[in-house]
């Protein structure tokens, strides 16, 4: 046999190997039969880590007889059954000529699609704070060469890779399996992201946000647009925090987002500054009312992972140049648990899109994060709202998360969706695509609770400035309701106006606002349309 895959020897003494010679259904599937079998397969894979190896049309010496089609047909069916007596699936099936018929080699592997974990982390910090470069060296474990070299698996525009600053959102994952983490040996290659979402049980997808002051509504549209589970901000051990840095923080404490803290590029200063800097950390931490608590070893991360919502944020010295500190990180990722809220998993299906694609071959494609339900390939769903305030029947025709393929997306998954109804030029970012049980209205005007954080005047009737709801960016016009106007510090309740155009909104979610240095956040109270 010419390029023989499937040269037995080659494996060895590798204990998650099976030869089956034939399987039949009259046999194989009798009660007593397929619980013995069920038994060696859970064998094999625990042996292989999760994975088990099996050849059909091979003796038990390792013999290629081979198998004709019907039977090879016949076999893969006995062996799928026995797959399911273990909540395992087939993953992978390859042919090969042998004798008068064909062998194959079957990947069976656990079948993590109903409890796969997928944790969402947005990153922030000041610029050159080493963001992409964390990132981009936790994600594929390559050390960084001191001059962000890692930084270049996230930058995605020419211009971003070529000034080294990042200026859009940028994503990234990697994942556990057996509560070791699986990397991505070549980031710039799609099969790989795609494998580390079909393989591992826990899957961390990483936002990675703009520390550029001018791409300030990109980093805003990155923690508030997607439904993160948990904010992560670096803070470069070279400048300590900066003004951007308290910003980004103001930003993940307005979303009530549980925060850890990374101090980088430790291999460039002295211990003494390290401890500087730390107790700067902890005092800002301090100033918002959280406890900070530096995690040294492993042991720490399960005493803080548990705690991350009740005001305590770990915090971790990190090198990407040395390594040092990145298994702690690794410890406290797989530790972090998935808030679920099985409340909106049982909603109808909603999502707010944040990129639009056009894919040669494929169609149009928008993505963004699944906020509440499940989306199904084949769903009949609405886009909108349009400039003028309708919804537009749209079809599914294909799901993926990080290139991996999926039937279907479910809460707080990070997808690209294709879908055929609607071109490219009639998407807009902020727009949403939901169920048609969503019941979807356009809302023009609402009211907030707002508290002012940073106002060099007053606000008053007829007051511009840009408003993100979700991954909404739109002027809206104010008119406060119980006071004459609002400064810095102040409290109250206004009446808000999108300017140009509609969106699909609801109460109860938080939103920021800004124009120039003029910030503040609040939370939608009532819809008025």
């Amino acid at each position: 046999m010419t390029s023989n895959i499937y040269d037995i020897t080659k494996y060895g003494e590798r204990k998650n190997i099976e030869f089956k010679e034939n399987l039949k259904k009259d046999f194989h599937l009798k009660k007593d039969r397929i619980q013995r079998l069920a038994s060696q397969m859970k064998y094999r894979m625990e042996k292989g880590d999760g994975e088990a190896i099996y050849f059909i049309g091979v003796d038990d010496d390792g013999n290629l007889v081979g198998l004709l089609d019907a039977g090879m047909d016949e076999s893969l069916f006995v062996l799928e059954k026995v797959a399911r007596e273990i909540d395992a699936q087939i993953l992978k099936t390859q042919y090969q000529k042998a004798g008068k018929g064909i062998v194959a080699k079957v990947l069976i592997s656990k079948n993590n699609s109903h409890h796969k974990k997928h944790l969402l982390v947005g990153v922030a910090g000041h610029v050159d704070h080493g963001k992409s470069t964390l990132v981009g060296t936790l994600t594929t474990g390559s050390l960084d060469n001191g001059s962000g070299r890692t930084r270049i698996f996230l930058d995605v525009q020419k211009h971003e890779i070529e000034r080294g600053l990042s200026a859009d959102l940028s994503f990234a994952v990697y994942g556990f399996r057996g509560g070791n983490p699986v990397r991505i040996k070549n980031p710039l290659h799609k099969k790989e992201k795609s494998k580390v979402v079909e393989q591992c049980e826990k899957v961390v997808s990483f936002v990675d946000t703009v520390g550029h002051e001018p791409w300030l509504r990109t980093t805003i549209r990155g923690i508030v647009g997607q439904k993160l589970n948990y904010g992560l901000l670096t803070i470069a051990a070279d400048q300590g925090p900066t003004h951007i840095t308290k910003e980004h923080l103001g930003i993940m404490l307005a979303m009530e987002l549980p925060i850890m803290v990374v101090i980088t590029k430790i291999d460039m200063v002295s211990d003494e500054r390290i401890r500087e800097v730390k107790n700067r950390v902890f005092e800002l931490l301090k100033l918002v009312g959280k406890i900070p608590f530096m995690i040294k070893v492993p042991e720490d991360a399960a005493f803080v992972a548990n705690k991350m919502d009740q005001h305590l944020v770990p915090v971790i010295k990190v090198s990407p140049v040395t390594g040092e500190g990145l298994d702690l990180l690794d410890k406290l990722f797989y530790q972090l648990e998935v808030p679920s809220d099985v409340h909106d998993g049982k909603k109808p299906f909603m999502m707010y899109i944040d990129k639009i694609y056009s894919i040669m071959g494929v169609g149009t494609v928008v993505s963004g994060t699944v906020r509440q339900g499940t989306v199904k390939k084949g769903d009949k769903l609405l886009l909108g709202p349009t400039s003028s305030g309708k919804f537009i029947p749209i079809n599914v025709r294909s799901i993926e998360m990080h290139y991996y393929k999926k039937d279907s997306a479910e809460t707080g998954e990070v997808v690209g969706i294709s879908i055929s109804g609607a071109e490219v030029g009639h998407i807009k970012r902020g727009m949403i695509i939901s169920d048609l049980l969503y019941k979807p209205q356009p809302v023009r005007e609402f009211e907030a609770d707002v508290a002012i954080l940073v106002h060099p005047t007053t606000i008053r009737e007829g007051y511009e400035c840009i408003t993100h709801i979700e991954t909404i960016s739109e002027t809206t016009v104010f008119q406060p309701l119980d006071k004459e106007y609002l400064s810095a510090g102040d409290t109250g309740k206004i009446r808000m106006r999108f300017k140009y155009r509609p969106y699909a909104i609801r109460e109860g979610q938080k939103l920021i606002f800004r124009e120039g240095k003029s910030k503040g956040v609040g939370e939608i109270s009532k819809i008025i349309q």
